[in-house]
C-alpha cells in the first residue's frame, strides 16, 4: 500500500532523513520506533506532504505522492493525525468533525462516518458542543482520531498517540487503534512508548539518526536484545 525508497530529507544543511527505505501492506499495523530525533515524525511529515524528499520515491497503491499537496495527498486515502493533535481549540467538537469531512462531497457518507465516530467515541457525542481547547488530553485524543476517520482514510498516520495521557487512557487509546485495523483501516504508528507499540503491531521498523537500523515482525523486535536494552529498558 505504502513504500518508502531511499527517502532523504534535510532541513537546510541538517540532514533528518538518510535513505529511508519502508513498507505498509494492506491491513497492517506497521510501527516506527526510536530516540527522540529519529526522525519518526520526519517520516510521516513527509509522507503526508508537509514536507519534500530531496531524493528518494514515496508511492502510495501504486502512484507517486512526492510532490503532491497534503490536501490532495489526503484526498487519495492517507491521513495524518500528528503529534500534540492539533484541533481548533476555538471550534468545537462537531465542527472539528465536519472539517475533518472538508474535501467530501456524499453527504450521505459524512452523516454515517460522523455516527460511527460518536460510536466509537461516545463522550464526544455528549460535548458536540463543547469546544474543543476545553477537553481533556485524552477527549482531546479521541477527537483527533475521530476527526482523521472523517475523511474515510485508508491509511492512518499516527503520532505520538499516548503522550501526555493517563495510562488508563492510553490502553483505551490502543484499544481504539487495533479496533479501526480490525474494521479496515491500515495504520503507520509513531509511539515512543516502544513495548506498547510493538505489542500493538504486526511489524516494526527501528530508526536511529535518520535511518532504518532494524526491521522485523514485532514478536521478533520485543524479543531483540538490542531493541530491549535500548528501546525497552530491559537489563538483560
Amino acid at each position: 500500500m505504502l513504500r518508502l525508497e531511499n527517502v532523504h530529507v534535510s532541513y537546510g544543511a541538517i540532514r533528518a532523513l538518510r535513505g529511508v527505505s519502508l513498507a505498509v501492506d494492506p491491513g497492517e499495523i506497521v510501527t516506527l520506533i526510536g530516540a527522540n530525533g529519529a526522525g519518526k515524525t520526519t517520516t510521516l511529515c513527509t509522507i503526508s506532504g508537509l514536507l519534500r524528499p530531496t531524493e528518494g520515491a514515496i508511492t502510495f497503491e501504486g502512484n507517486s505522492l512526492v510532490g503532491l499537496p497534503p490536501h490532495e495527498i489526503v484526498r487519495r486515502g492517507l491521513c495524518h493525525v500528528p503529534e500534540g493533535r492539533r484541533l481548533f481549540a476555538e471550534l468545537s467538537v462537531e465542527e472539528n468533525l465536519a472539517l475533518g469531512a472538508y474535501l467530501r462531497r456524499d453527504k450521505a457518507g459524512v452523516r454515517e462516518a460522523r455516527e460511527h465516530v460518536l460510536q466509537l467515541f461516545p463522550v464526544l457525542a455528549a460535548r458536540q458542543r463543547q469546544l474543543a481547547g476545553t477537553l481533556s488530553g485524552g477527549e482531546q485524543q479521541m477527537l483527533a482520531l475521530g476527526r482523521a476517520l472523517m475523511t474515510r482514510p485508508k491509511l492512518l498516520l499516527l503520532d505520538e498517540p499516548s503522550l501526555g495521557l493517563a495510562p488508563a487512557l492510553v490502553q483505551q487509546v490502543f484499544a481504539t487503534i487495533k479496533r479501526i485495523n480490525s474494521e479496515g483501516t491500515t495504520v503507520l504508528l509513531v509511539e515512543q512508548n516502544a513495548h506498547l507499540a510493538l505489542a500493538t503491531a504486526q511489524r516494526g521498523y527501528v530508526m536511529e539518526t535518520g535511518t532504518i537500523r532494524l526491521s522485523d515482525t514485532a514478536p521478533a523486535l520485543l524479543a531483540n536484545e538490542t531493541v530491549r536494552q535500548v528501546y525497552l529498558g530491559d537489563t538483560v
